[in-house]
């Protein structure tokens, strides 16, 4: 029935608002659920496809609601005030610049990748090799200043060196866009608030590219039922988001991102053992 779908669907919108945005890759516990047998949607493989994508946007918007005074750089109130914020479209060419890596292997390698890399093995694997990355650059960071505080701080160089490593995470699904964007972050001396801060940047307009690009290639052709289940799952992920956007600002404030090194681990492992010996 339907209403079956609809509960299904639900699900997955909570699971994409959540791992969107903590650095556990929620593309890769979308394909992790979906080898649960009742929780697998019953639709096409097709539609599935989009799905995983475009289900993303609901998570997208909430960073738009949440941040919006710090990407919009148009001055609509105050006419004592330059129209255009010049530090925000600044800022905004940084992330342009951040994106090119991955929109290049998007639109080139799409449908290879996602024949050949999108399994269970492989996010397993990224899961923990993320996991180990996030517990040695932390370590390393223990007692260390973080040399950009701001994002008026970040250069041009530090953005593209982000955005090589949100390449990894469009190439290896399991790496989580945010966590790879993160540790890379860090690695080059990008303070934790600042680091996740443009990570949620990041995600608009490649988020905003991929549905794109998904629903151009499967023309648009889904059925009223399917539609539903996309605007359903979307605005679950727009509800949690926003919940789990704060909950994330709040607790880095205070805590490293140690923990969920510990959690990709075990879960990776967890996962690894169940494709080679279960499945």
């Amino acid at each position: 029935m339907y209403i079956f779908e609809v509960l299904k669907t639900i699900i997955y919108g909570i699971v994409e608002g959540i791992t969107e945005w903590l650095p556990i890759s929620s593309t890769g516990h979308m394909i992790l659920i979906e080898e649960i047998p009742f929780l697998k949607l019953q639709v096409s493989e097709e539609f599935w496809n989009v799905f995983l994508v475009v289900i993303q946007l609901g998570a997208i918007l909430a960073v738009v609601l949440l941040y919006w005074n710090k990407i919009f750089p148009f001055n609509l109130k105050n006419k004592n005030r330059p129209f255009i914020r010049y530090d925000i479209m600044n800022l905004w060419f940084k992330i342009l610049v951040a994106c090119i890596p991955a929109a290049i292997v998007g639109i080139l390698l799409d449908d290879w990748l996602e024949a050949h890399l999108y399994n269970g093995f492989v996010v397993a694997v990224m899961l923990v090799l993320v996991g180990i990355a996030f517990i040695i650059i932390e370590n390393g960071n223990k007692n260390r200043r973080a040399r950009v505080t701001s994002l008026e701080d970040l250069s041009y160089k530090d953005a593209m060196i982000v955005g090589i490593f949100q390449l990894i995470a469009a190439i290896f699904p399991g790496t989580s866009r945010s966590g790879a964007t993160i540790v890379g972050g860090l690695m080059i001396g990008i303070s934790r608030t600042v680091a996740a801060e443009f990570t949620f940047f990041l995600a608009i307009p490649v988020m905003f590219g991929a549905s794109l690009l998904k629903l151009v290639k499967a023309g648009l052709v889904f059925s009223l039922g399917e539609w539903g289940l996309l605007l359903i799952g979307m605005i679950t992920a727009f509800i949690v988001s926003i919940i789990v956007i704060r909950f994330l600002m709040t607790y880095i404030k205070k805590h490293d991102f140690k923990v969920f090194g510990w959690y990709r681990i075990v879960l990776g492992i967890l996962v690894l053992g169940y494709f080679m010996f279960l499945k």
